[in-house]
């Protein structure tokens, strides 16, 4: 390799070193500040590995099909042709639907008919080379979530938690012209029924799926290390997002409510999430004892759920259908964000922003499609 093309991929793994660098301060930054050593790993693997990956190969199940409707004419002829499968799959069905809920019931059962499938197209050895170009990414996002978590704790450990959040809401009201993000969530309670919200959530905390769908997609199209880059860009938004945080940190809209919690309703998701952040929040501050960390997120600017789409999205740009879906999503996703109370819309504007630099960080460019 030469000096110049050693210093062309020098950006491009500036996100490893980043990683080693925070896995190397780690420990001896959880004992200035006296915060746990140990990780909740049962309530980790299980939301990582158990959860996000059934809505993961779920969610990239859909996409693969609207991007590539074709590829389920072998499946339709293979049920055609052996119509017992089709009485499998509706038993199977039926005996998840019992056991679980419906909705849970059709997750699994298409992330089941789809392992299966991609088992029968593979040829004996596809299969490994199938999930050793999906399984390094996935233990590497693993790991830098890890890493976020237990540096959120760290830095609320020293920063206010809330310490910007009246500067953002002034700056929303300029952007808003008088108005706030708390005001439009509280005029939409009064305007829209509670299933617009349940609605709305279902949007919101869906949004992390896409993560481990392009994951799935990108590292099977491309290989692995296409799948390394495509983590590198999320952690990168992540890195980015610390940094902001320990500079500007701040809860979010909710927190300066006075009236978000006598008025948003107390059945949704959100108002348990939201009174929780406060609550963790203000326990590190105060320096409380931690038993374990777990996936603790604390950032409100800027907006993750804004930088990931968009990574997601630059990932996944040659396939047209997908992106248009996906474009679609996330549109609706900003309503969610903030009709929810979650940010403030400059917390959306610099995702925006965080976004771009993280894809120019790890140089997302392909030139073969």
């Amino acid at each position: 390799m030469t000096t110049v093309s050693r210093r062309q991929q020098w950006p491009k793994s500036l996100h490893y070193w980043a990683t080693g660098f925070l896995l190397l301060a780690l420990i001896p930054l959880l004992r200035r500040f006296n915060l746990p050593l140990s990780f909740d790993w049962a309530g980790l693997a299980f939301t990582y590995w158990v959860l996000l990956t059934v809505r993961s190969i779920f969610v990239a199940t859909l996409l693969y099909l609207i991007g590539f409707p074709q590829a389920v004419a072998p499946a339709l002829e293979r049920f055609r042709r052996e119509k017992v499968r089709i009485l499998l799959v509706l038993a199977y069905f039926v005996v998840l639907g019992w056991a679980f809920t419906w909705l849970a019931a059709l997750v699994l059962t298409v992330d089941t008919v789809a392992v299966l499938e991609i088992r029968e197209r593979l040829k004996p050895n596809g299969l490994l080379r199938f999930v050793s170009a999906i399984l390094p990414p996935a233990v590497y996002l693993f790991v830098g979530l890890l890493l976020v978590s237990a540096y959120n704790d760290i830095i609320l450990s020293v920063r206010f938690f809330a310490a910007c959040d009246a500067a953002f809401n002034s700056m929303d009201k300029w952007l808003l012209h008088g108005r706030s993000v708390p005001q439009l969530c509280h005029w939409a309670l009064q305007k829209f029924s509670l299933s617009f919200f349940r609605f709305l959530e279902f949007i919101y905390y869906g949004m992390f799926a896409q993560i481990g769908a392009a994951l799935i997609l990108v590292s099977h199209h491309y290989g692995k290390r296409r799948g390394l880059q495509f983590v590198g860009a999320v952690l990168t938004g992540y890195y980015l997002a610390l940094m902001l945080f320990y500079l500007w940190p701040s809860q979010g809209p909710y927190y300066l409510c006075p009236v978000h919690f006598s008025q948003f309703p107390s059945v949704l998701r959100t108002y348990a999430a939201q009174k929780g952040s406060v609550e963790g929040a203000s326990a590190l501050w105060d320096h409380k004892r931690l038993s374990r960390i777990s996936f603790d997120y604390y950032i409100a600017f800027p907006c993750m759920h804004i930088v990931q789409p968009i990574i997601v999205m630059w990932f996944l740009r040659f396939w047209k259908r997908m992106l248009l879906v996906l474009a679609a999503y996330d549109v609706v996703l900003v309503v969610a964000i903030v009709l929810l109370e979650w940010h403030y819309v400059v917390d959306v504007l610099a995702g925006v922003v965080v976004a771009g630099f993280a894809i120019a960080a790890v140089d997302g460019v392909m030139h073969d499609k």
